[in-house]
């Protein structure tokens, strides 16, 4: 049981992760000033709120100073599968190595798992679990 559980957490895990590195988003940020207004990630920036017709020249002045900044993060546009051969001769030893020594211990955990099926357990002379059960009549 436990067995299966952590078997689909790393499935989860491992699937969030190629999500994640093939995933391409922007972070767009509104600076007035040295001070950030809004950072957007999926949905529309927030400018400043300075009407076109109110606008005298220190407020133009401080409008020129506002400035946006886009930061594109790019993700992976093809996932590369590398073939066996490839891979350097100690790196292949190496990993057969591991996966015999891996499947030895699990065949050998396999066989030491013993089976009861033909023993008979011993006679009760007293059931000690209704012996010291309280009943209320």
């Amino acid at each position: 049981m436990v067995k299966h559980f952590l078997h689909k957490m790393f499935s989860v895990f491992l699937a969030l992760i190629v999500l994640s590195s093939t995933m391409s988003f922007t972070i767009e940020k509104h600076f007035c000033g040295d001070k950030l207004i809004d950072v957007a990630l999926f949905s529309e920036l927030n400018k400043c709120n300075m009407d076109s017709s109110s606008i005298d020249l220190e407020e133009f002045v401080k409008k020129m100073c506002c400035k946006d900044e886009v930061n594109i993060v790019t993700g992976q546009d093809e996932l590369l599968m590398h073939d066996f051969d490839d891979l350097s001769m100690d790196i292949q030893t190496a990993l057969f190595e591991v996966t015999q020594s891996i499947n030895h211990l699990v065949s050998v955990e396999l066989l030491s798992k013993k089976s009861f099926n033909d023993y008979s357990p011993p006679k009760l002379i007293v059931n000690r679990l209704i012996v010291n059960q309280n009943f209320l009549i």
